[in-house]
């Protein structure tokens, strides 16, 4: 793949962005965060463009792409799941909660639905150990999760 199978009108919008910046040194986070909100995710022909625009190496713009855990290289699907594996939330079954999310959604593999509506993924804490288990969907945190509420949260974002 490279540049010319990319959406244009997204690139000419980050192209935009770069280009409005006025100091190019020292704003790769800000522009990999941009492109990441336009594209959805950082494909390669993206860090690449990157790279050309603001004069860095590739392998500069890749390593801080693939270093902080926020960028990712894979699409998401349209809805993020996080299942927190944190101490408290392991105890009281998370992963348990995890595996049905995974049966009911038929991800294997990767971590995203065949369909592209959810992605999953889990946390080491999210800090509200009172609510274990505790999983988000777009933010949004759903506390003292059981197995058979699981199916009822995957239809609030299916029929909504």
């Amino acid at each position: 793949m490279s540049e010319h199978n990319l959406d244009k009108e997204k690139l000419k919008k980050l192209e935009d962005y770069i280009d409005g910046l006025e100091e190019k040194e020292g704003c790769l986070i800000n522009v990999l965060h941009e492109a990441q909100d336009i594209f959805g995710y950082l494909p390669e022909e993206v860090q690449l463009f990157i790279s050309r625009k603001l004069g860095l190496t590739a392998a500069k713009v890749f390593g801080v792409a693939t270093f902080y855990s926020f960028f990712s290289l894979e699409p998401h699907g349209k809805h993020i799941i996080s299942v927190c594996m944190g101490t408290a939330c392991f105890v009281k079954g998370a992963d348990k909660i995890l595996n049905e999310f995974k049966t009911r959604l038929k991800i294997k593999d990767n971590n995203t639905s065949e369909d592209g509506m959810f992605t999953i993924d889990t946390l080491r804490c999210v800090g509200a150990c009172g609510l274990a288990p505790v999983v988000t969907v777009d933010g949004k945190v759903y506390g003292r999760v059981k197995v058979e509420d699981v199916e009822g949260i995957i239809k609030e974002y299916t029929e909504g």
